[in-house]
């Protein structure tokens, strides 16, 4: 699926999570690939930075304000994002919050937060746009998960169990929605290691940042958030694509958790 040629109606991809960090980049690369964009953040004033900066580099996007762990909200977006923008091609999954409390420690408040904003913000995305692109014919998904998913997280990560179990539920609905949505939608995860984000500041990256990537990464260095834009740009763009239901890690091999 690639952007249409100019003179033709654009692509629109949806980016949650869009005023920062991951997100960010992904929306201007997106952008730069001549997709309209929908940023889906609570932090309105980062999130307008971002819809100017997408407007210098001579691309459109809109500002939508939400809590992703609101279903009807989701619903209420989509359907303005289809009214303004006409379409949804590429939905991506970005928005997520750490959770570094542990079993004994947190509460059930904070655990279903913590479910609700890093997995059924999925859901709740997923559901009304899976419907516009399969009557569309074609659509691309892509939902954030992280290493943690594999790794549980704890040691190298700022979130502990609450989040890693976030995040590897991402894993298992790819995989049962990359079989339920095909073969006129293609759902893949990304799995990134440590990242280094503009904001918050990463208390692993500040205190072991420098000793994680000597002795535990092969490339020898902290990922950037244009690592991962990179990569969601391929799934968002690739044609022919013959890649669904996959979870890919962008942690330049860090074998050291």
């Amino acid at each position: 699926m690639t952007p249409t040629g100019r003179g033709v109606s654009p692509k629109v991809a949806l980016v949650t999570g869009a005023a920062r960090g991951i997100g960010r980049m992904c929306a201007l690369r997106l952008a730069e690939k001549d997709f309209s964009i929908a940023l889906v953040d609570l932090l309105l004033p980062e999130m307008e930075q971002v819809k100017e900066e997408i407007e210098r580099q001579g691309g459109r996007a809109i500002c939508l304000q939400a809590d992703v762990a609101d279903h009807s909200r989701a619903k209420e977006i989509v359907s303005e994002v289809q009214t303004k923008l006409g379409r949804i091609d590429f939905l991506l999954n970005n928005a997520g919050k750490p959770m570094p409390k542990g079993i004994l420690d947190i509460t059930e408040e904070e655990f279903d937060r913590t479910i609700a904003i890093n997995l059924k913000s999925c859901f709740n995305y997923i559901q009304p746009t899976a419907s516009l692109m399969r009557a569309a014919g074609e659509g691309r998904i892509v939902c954030m998960s992280s290493l943690n998913a594999y790794s549980g997280g704890v040691t190298a990560a700022v979130s502990r169990f609450a989040y890693a179990a976030a995040k590897a539920g991402i894993l298992g609905m790819v995989r049962a929605l990359a079989k339920e949505l095909g073969p006129q939608i293609h759902v893949n995860a990304i799995c990134p290691g440590l990242i280094a984000t503009e904001v918050p500041k990463n208390e692993v990256i500040n205190a072991r940042g420098a000793e994680i990537a000597e002795n535990g990464i092969a490339l020898k260095r902290i990922g950037c958030t244009d690592d991962v834009a990179q990569l969601v740009t391929f799934l968002a763009t690739s044609d022919p694509c013959f890649i669904t239901g996959q979870a890919f890690v962008v942690d330049g091999f860090q074998f050291q958790m």
